[in-house]
This record gives structure tokens, C-alpha cells and sequence, in this order.
């Protein structure tokens, strides 16, 4: 306990640049109080003290803004960034090395008791504000982007954004403590199909105005000229 306590600490340390010594990290950040709160109440959830565990999840809460339930399962150097407003729900299970910002919902789509949450593999990244509806897994290795709504799987390697989800990146990231969900490089789907739809606009526009330019150059025929022809003299 007290060796997974240490070690969530320095996982801070290492990937915030903000934290300058495990002293402020231990009486400052609430993702980490978040995260020994829910170290304690797991242990509970798991020996049977539920109500005990519910409670006390309960009051973490209420001191950290951030909801963890006790029957999560959250693996080792796991780091919650700021932390207000992350959800987490009761059969999520998240790997090693994962971190997410603040905002983040790991919620439920369904009420029947069985698995219902996200499972979130090795050296993932969420950015802040996203959402991961079902049981659905995120592969390892993964990231996703600030805002996104992911409702299937993600593979492994891969980078997703948008309303729904969508992947627009596979390649190979870093592992470890680096964190790298630089967002001034990610595409943008909807801002490339309106680029798309706009050039598109453009094209016609210049067509329809060769083909005004076409018809206004013609010659223009006299009523005279329209009967004789329409006569066949």
C-alpha cells in the first residue's frame, strides 16, 4: 500500500511539469488525493466493507470534485491532471501509465449490472472534457482528444477526436511518463469536410459564372429571324 502510495506521488512529479517537490504534490493536487482515497476504498470494496468504501469515496468527492466509484480497478502511475469534474465509473478498468485531464467521464450506457464501463489499456492519454460511453476498450498506446465523445473501440496506436469519436491518427506514440496529446497537430475532420464542401461551392460558382459568361456572348436572334426558321423558310 504504502509502496503504490509512493509511487503515485512520483508519477505525479514526473508528469507535470507544474510539481516541484512530492511535499506540494501530496498536500496540493486532488488528483492524487482522489486517487489514495480510492487505493483505500478499492481495498475495502474488495473485502467486503462496500458501505464503508461508498462512504468514503463519498466524502473524497466532496474534497476533490473528482468521483471515483470503489469498485473501479485503476493500475499503476496513473495521474488525474486538475481533476475537477472526472467521473469513473463502478466496473471501469484502466491500465498502467494512463493519464487523463479534467472532465473526463469513463460512464456507463446501460443499468444492467454486469460490465458497463470503459476498459482503458496501457499509455493511454484523454484529454480534457472527453467522454467513454459503454464497454468499450481504448487500445494501448492511445490518445484522445479534448471534447471527443467515444462510443466503440478504439485500436491500439491510435488518435481519436470528434462527436462521435473518429480515428485520424495511427502511428506508433511514446510510451511511459512522456505525455503527448499535442492538439495544435491533430486533424480536424469537420474543419477539413467544411474546407471540402467550400471548395467545392467555389468550383460551381466559377462554372456557373463561365457558363453566364458563354450564354451572354451568343448572338442574339430577332423575332423575324425565330419565324423564318420556325416556318423552314
Amino acid at each position: 500500500m504504502f509502496q503504490r502510495i509512493k509511487d503515485d506521488v512520483t508519477t505525479a512529479l514526473r508528469r507535470d511539469p507544474a510539481a516541484r517537490t512530492w511535499v506540494e504534490v501530496l498536500l496540493t493536487y486532488p488528483g492524487v488525493h482522489a486517487l489514495l482515497f480510492h487505493r483505500l476504498c478499492h481495498w475495502l470494496w474488495n473485502h467486503g466493507a462496500k458501505l464503508t468504501a461508498r462512504f468514503l469515496a463519498h466524502i473524497s468527492r466532496l474534497l476533490t470534485g473528482i468521483e471515483i466509484h470503489p469498485g473501479a480497478t485503476i493500475g499503476a502511475h496513473f495521474f488525474i491532471d486538475h481533476g475537477m469534474g472526472v467521473v469513473i465509473g463502478e466496473t471501469t478498468e484502466i491500465g498502467d501509465n494512463v493519464t487523463i485531464y479534467h472532465g473526463v467521464t469513463l460512464g456507463g450506457v446501460s443499468t444492467h449490472r454486469g460490465k458497463r464501463h470503459p476498459t482503458i489499456e496501457d499509455n493511454v492519454v484523454i484529454g480534457t472534457g472527453a467522454r467513454i460511453m459503454g464497454p468499450l476498450t481504448i487500445g494501448h498506446n492511445s490518445r484522445v482528444g479534448a471534447g471527443s465523445v467515444v462510443i466503440a473501440d478504439v485500436p491500439a496506436n491510435a488518435t481519436v477526436v470528434g462527436v462521435p469519436g473518429r480515428v485520424v491518427m495511427r502511428e506508433h506514440l511514446r510510451e511511459g511518463d512522456d505525455v503527448d496529446l499535442e492538439h495544435n497537430i491533430l486533424p480536424d475532420p469537420e474543419g477539413q469536410a467544411l474546407d471540402a464542401l467550400s471548395k467545392e461551392v467555389q468550383e460551381l460558382r466559377k462554372r456557373l459564372e463561365q457558363i453566364e459568361k458563354a450564354a451572354g456572348s451568343a448572338p442574339e436572334t430577332s423575332g423575324d429571324d425565330a419565324k423564318k426558321r420556325a416556318s423552314g423558310s
